[in-house]
């Protein structure tokens, strides 16, 4: 990260549809900003269920809309329902989501590869395509053959993946980053902090982030005070795993 650009911190979990379209309305929204080339960005980590384990998840033999429904004391039908209104959301800003391919899993060790690849300036890269594996090939990226394939597309040098993921490398920053998150007041994923001044939290319109990104570059000198951008409620999965 160089010390001259306006940061942009992003807090977001591999598993939360949201936040992959959120990282895709920021970056049309910084295609047509005049000043985008100040900025820069920096991923992360946050996981909405820390606890998951895939064997468990799987043993019972539930799909993903069996699962939400269950969870939320629903029916099958509000969960299908609920996952096309997101697959449209995500359609309408170039993206698929195959939710039927799904492989949910623990998102630990991806956000681990993730700070490896942040430290060799590659994070934003490889955050792509960790959220392309999920939602749209269906692949399980806590399994670090997935995530080696993923980590050498990007650049990285397969011996040193290898290396990261068979050992506990980068599970301190990743703590501290969810630390981090309830210090500054993240309630759900995606959450956005512009140069520690301004926050915008959910997939809000491509608009607002138009509007903050001004906001922030005018006020580049000013001192760092957290403040949430007035927008309305927008896609985010929350501290509990609700997704909405």
């Amino acid at each position: 990260m160089t010390s001259n650009k306006i940061k942009i911190e992003i807090w977001s979990d591999i598993m939360c549809p949201f936040c992959y379209i959120g990282k895709r309305k920021l970056e049309r929204a910084m295609a047509t900003y005049k000043n985008a080339s100040h900025f820069e960005i920096e991923w992360k980590s946050y996981q909405l269920d820390p606890d998951l384990k895939k064997e468990t998840y799987a043993a019972d033999g539930l799909d993903t809309y069996d699962r939400v429904a269950q969870k939320y004391g629903r029916d099958r039908a509000w969960a299908l329902e609920m996952h096309q209104s997101i697959t449209e959301q995500a359609k309408a800003i170039g993206l698929t989501y195959n939710f039927d391919k799904v492989v949910v899993a623990n998102s630990f060790d991806a956000h681990r590869l993730s700070h490896f690849a942040k430290k060799n300036g590659l994070g934003n890269e490889l955050e792509e395509l960790i959220f392309k594996a999920y939602f749209t090939d269906g692949k399980d990226v806590s399994d670090h053959e997935v995530l080696l394939e993923l980590g050498t597309q990007v650049g990285l040098n397969a011996a040193e993946i290898s290396a990261v993921l068979a050992s506990n490398a980068f599970a301190e920053e990743v703590k501290f980053d969810i630390e981090e998150s309830h210090k500054i007041g993240v309630r759900g994923v995606p959450f956005f902090v512009f140069d520690r001044k301004l926050a915008v939290s959910g997939a809000q319109p491509e608009e607002l982030f138009v509007q903050t990104l001004e906001q922030a570059y005018a006020g580049w000198e000013g001192k760092n005070n957290i403040q949430l951008v007035d927008a309305p409620d927008a896609g985010s999965c929350e501290i509990d795993g609700t997704c909405k």
